[in-house]
């Protein structure tokens, strides 16, 4: 399994790269730091939906919570981050620790509880992908550390409940 991520992540890494693309990557992976995109946006859903404000509140901070149970699991899991020689990563990360990716996790946590909130919201996903998949594309991830966030991030936007 590590012979193929490493293999993908060479590849995504030496493929589709041109400075417009990776300046959008390196600003998509800036708002999601911290959850913060998706703090602001649940935000400032919860002042302009005040029927559903308190729904909107809760995805606004599933962001910020969803890093900090990331943290946990790479504090547990100590999986460096990937080195690919002559190819150094084009941003930085707050910890060396790669597994899970916080930015997929948080981003698909909260995608998937704004799709809950409201359907109409899908086009979080897209968001929460291409923030994800940006993450291998600059150097940062291995692409199972994104498949992993994702994953635990769906399963957090699945079983968070939505009002106080």
């Amino acid at each position: 399994m590590h012979d193929l991520d490493l293999k993908l992540l060479r590849w995504m890494r030496t493929h589709g790269h041109s400075p417009g693309l990776e300046g959008v990557a390196v600003a998509l992976g800036k708002a999601g730091n911290n959850g913060l995109v998706w703090f602001l946006l649940g935000a400032a859903l919860a002042v302009l939906d005040s029927s559903r404000w308190e729904s909107w509140l809760i995805c606004a901070l599933l962001g910020p919570f969803a890093i900090g149970l990331n943290y946990g699991i790479k504090l547990l899991v100590k999986r460096p981050r990937p080195v690919l020689e002559g190819l150094p990563p084009l941003g930085g990360a707050p910890s060396s620790l790669s597994f899970p990716s916080a930015h997929a996790t948080s981003s698909f946590a909260v995608a998937t509880a704004m799709v809950r909130v409201d359907p109409a919201m899908a086009g979080a996903f897209v968001v929460a992908i291409a923030l994800a998949l940006g993450r291998p594309y600059l150097g940062m991830h291995y692409p199972s550390d994104v498949l992993a966030g994702a994953f635990i991030g769906v399963a957090l936007g699945l079983i968070v409940p939505l009002t106080f």
